[in-house]
């Protein structure tokens, strides 16, 4: 992938590449999954994703108390221009079907020189590095398009998205507007 120079006014259409690229990533637990660009094509598996986590990674991704994502929001997530709006899922094998068990993605309006990510995995598939893999390769993502810092809110109560914020490099400080929540932030260039 080529690596743009980091100015806000870099975000020009990516290269047809960033469209196709894709990974084979081995879990600490020696399992390898496929992560690649979200596609049109994963609408019903992303459903299906979000509506089968438990309720606390519903929340801890969200931040509010969903039971299944509307249409709205489904087409929300899926808006991805691979530019301004670009996700990362990771995919497995489970009964002969391709099942999505993570997603990454981070958003920016026109002109902005940071993005807002966010990442949430399956709960089965937690605890084996995955999120760390999806985030590697969104933070590149993110520095070949030219943004200048990456942040994220999160609920405190999430002791696993500190942990992860901190072996990325995150800063973490606590959101001024709700105790509840902090705000994690990565310089990129």
């Amino acid at each position: 992938m080529t690596t743009l120079p980091h100015t806000a006014s870099n975000h020009e259409a990516p290269s047809p590449s960033v469209r196709t690229r894709h990974w084979v990533d081995p879990l600490t637990d020696g399992t390898h999954i496929l992560i690649r660009p979200l596609e049109a094509k994963d609408r019903e598996r992303e459903f299906a994703f979000i509506k089968n986590l438990s309720p606390q990674s519903r929340h801890f991704r969200f931040l509010s108390t969903i039971k299944e994502p509307s249409e709205p929001l489904m087409n929300q997530l899926m808006d991805i221009d691979y530019r301004l709006r670009m996700a990362y899922v990771a995919l497995a094998m489970e009964g002969g079907q391709l099942i999505e068990i993570g997603v990454a993605r981070y958003a920016a309006a026109s002109g902005d020189s940071q993005c807002e990510s966010a990442v949430v995995v399956a709960d089965r598939w937690q605890r084996k590095g995955l999120a760390k893999r999806l985030m590697q390769h969104l933070i590149d993502a993110a520095k070949a398009s030219g943004f200048e810092y990456m942040m994220s809110m999160d609920s405190s109560a999430n002791t696993h998205m500190h942990q992860l914020a901190e072996d990325l490099g995150f800063e973490c400080r606590t959101d001024p507007l709700d105790a509840t929540q902090v705000v994690y932030r990565l310089k990129l260039t």
